[in-house]
């Protein structure tokens, strides 16, 4: 039987970095033996949850599917690392329970700077309003109230950002050690 994986939930407004993060965890847990998916919001809402809108319930039901998604690859071994806005706390727990192990990243920063960095001007037609349901303008997004760690990509680079969440990992003692080569977990010294 495996062991257990872990779901790496990463959660924050658009454009905040969250895939990058996601990219650069998949990269390092991989390298370490570790098997990896990663679920990126607007890749799940393309193949999974296609037709659903953005209404509260829509969205609602686009994380119920990434969760479920994610603890079926966690109770089978896999490290899980879900790149979504998930603008609602309570869906956010939701799955928290559901999963288990579990690590929520708070991917943090401000508007401003997210209008900046923003190619498309969204940030910008929102902020207008000339965008609906608009998460964190004209829709809401609601802060984690406890996030295992909390990273700032307007204060700190991407390869810093998972630095600080792959510390998290390996303190929540959730991750086993990867395997090594000759396919046998290394042993921990006491």
């Amino acid at each position: 039987m495996p062991q257990p994986g872990l779901t790496i939930w990463l959660t924050g407004l658009s454009g905040a970095g969250k895939s990058t993060i996601a990219n650069g965890l998949s990269s390092e847990l991989r390298e370490r033996g570790h098997p990896v998916e990663v679920l990126d919001g607007d890749v799940v809402r393309t193949n999974l949850s296609r037709g659903l809108g953005f209404s509260k319930e829509d969205r609602d039901t686009n994380i119920r599917r990434i969760g479920f998604v994610a603890e079926l690859l966690t109770r089978n071994g896999v490290v899980v690392i879900v790149a979504a806005i998930s603008p609602y706390r309570d869906v956010r727990d939701e799955v928290r329970e559901r999963v288990g192990r579990f690590i929520e990243v708070f991917v943090d920063c401000p508007i401003a700077v997210l209008t900046e960095r923003d190619s498309k001007g969204l940030y910008r037609k929102a902020l207008a309003g000339e965008l609906d349901n608009f998460t964190g303008v004209s829709d809401p997004y609601e802060e984690p109230a406890h996030a295992d760690v909390v990273v700032d990509t307007s204060s700190e680079t991407a390869a810093q950002s998972v630095t600080r969440v792959l510390a998290t990992v390996a303190e929540s003692g959730l991750l086993p050690p990867a395997p090594d080569d000759d396919g046998e977990a290394p042993q921990a010294s006491r």
